[in-house]
């Protein structure tokens, strides 16, 4: 799928992501992320155990540290054959750029294609008042996430991790070609949870994201194979 719906894999055990995914067709690969809690339980395995049933990874691990550290990592995440892995815009073009290295050098290695690097701009969980108060940033949460775009595509990211509310404005700033891929996204009436910065699956499409990521709305849903199916045929639908 040239844009994807990426399903977030937020489960405690590679036992119960895989049973999840028992749920879908071995006709149907779907993208899936792999965050903290499970690659932190289940570690390297669970990656290949699920590339190993022809769905494609997303490893949102988010790092943020000094560069040669962040470099040092992405070097063995760039050897794991995932399509897209993740770090902090908030580290800076130094540790940007490291990653990146560190990324296509693993990759290189590896004889694999190097994994698209995004940079986390604001979580959808943070809004106007985490951003001026918390974090100690002045401006608006739009004018951030566009700074950090600009800084994560001179650093060579490919993309960004955004809210569907500020996409277009990073297409506007950094091209049609640089990523915005989409978390935050809530079908009509579903629960926003924990998130702030929310959007349905056909305005995300018509705001111009690449891709969204999507968990609880299908993970929780009593038929999630279904779920899926509706959110793909809404965003499809939308960007035709």
């Amino acid at each position: 799928m040239k844009r994807p719906v990426i399903i977030a894999l937020d489960f405690p055990t590679a036992d119960q992501a895989l049973s999840f995914l028992d749920q879908f067709p071995a006709t149907q690969p779907v993208t899936v992320k792999i965050g903290m809690e499970l690659f932190y339980a289940a570690g390297p395995a669970i990656v290949k155990a699920i590339q190993a049933r022809g769905h494609a990874v997303f490893l949102d691990l988010k790092l943020h540290d000094i560069p040669n550290t962040v470099e040092s990592a992405m070097r063995v995440l760039g050897q794991l054959g995932v399509t897209y892995t993740t770090v902090h815009a908030a580290g800076g073009h130094v540790m940007l750029a490291a990653a990146k290295r560190g990324l296509v050098a693993g990759a290189t290695a590896a004889g694999l294609p190097a994994p698209k690097l995004l940079a986390i701009t604001q979580l959808t969980s943070t809004n106007q008042e985490i951003l001026n108060d918390d974090q100690q940033i002045p401006g608006s949460v739009r004018d951030s996430v566009v700074h950090y775009a600009a800084v994560a595509q001179a650093s060579g990211c490919d993309g960004v991790i955004c809210s569907a509310q500020e996409v277009s404005a990073i297409h506007a700033a950094a091209g049609p070609d640089f990523l915005g891929i989409t978390p935050g996204i809530r079908p009509k009436n579903a629960a926003a949870g924990d998130q702030q910065r929310v959007m349905t699956p056909s305005a995300a499409a018509q705001a111009g994201s690449n891709g969204l990521v999507v968990g609880r709305p299908i993970t929780q849903a009593d038929d999630p194979l279904t779920a899926y199916q509706q959110i793909v045929a809404e965003w499809s639908n939308s960007n035709d």
